[in-house]
């Protein structure tokens, strides 16, 4: 059984910064690509940012880039995001995802297991 767990949100002023990290359990970790998804109230979910088994290819949403850095740690099981300017608008339940494939993808039908989510909460 495939586990993955968020931590690391929390509430932080407009133009701070937070780490998220999830932590992947089940099955061989650096074989399979990883991503974080995210879900603000009233709104579907929607891609932030997946990187593949070896880091080498990542993807990011538009509304990300230059902020957010996705990066995962092999040896430790264990994916990041790092968010720095943080807007208002990035305030949602953000989601670890473990994909199917060994390569970064946007699309949340090849991702199988999902966490539970961590709250993000962007001040003004």
């Amino acid at each position: 059984q495939v586990q993955v767990v968020e931590s690391g949100g929390g509430l932080v002023q407009a133009g701070g910064s937070l780490r998220l990290s999830c932590a992947a359990s089940g099955r061989t970790f650096s074989r399979y690509g990883m991503g974080w998804f995210r879900q603000a109230p009233g709104k579907e979910r929607e891609f932030v940012a997946s990187i593949g088994w070896s880091s080498v290819a990542k993807y990011y949403a538009d509304s990300v880039k230059g902020r957010f850095t996705i990066s995962r740690d092999n040896a430790k099981n264990t994916m990041y995001l790092q968010m720095n300017s943080l807007e208002p608008e990035d305030t949602a339940v953000y989601y670890c995802a473990a994909s199917l494939l060994t390569y970064a993808t946007s699309e949340s039908t090849n991702f199988a297991y999902w966490g539970q989510g961590t709250q993000v909460t962007v001040s003004s």
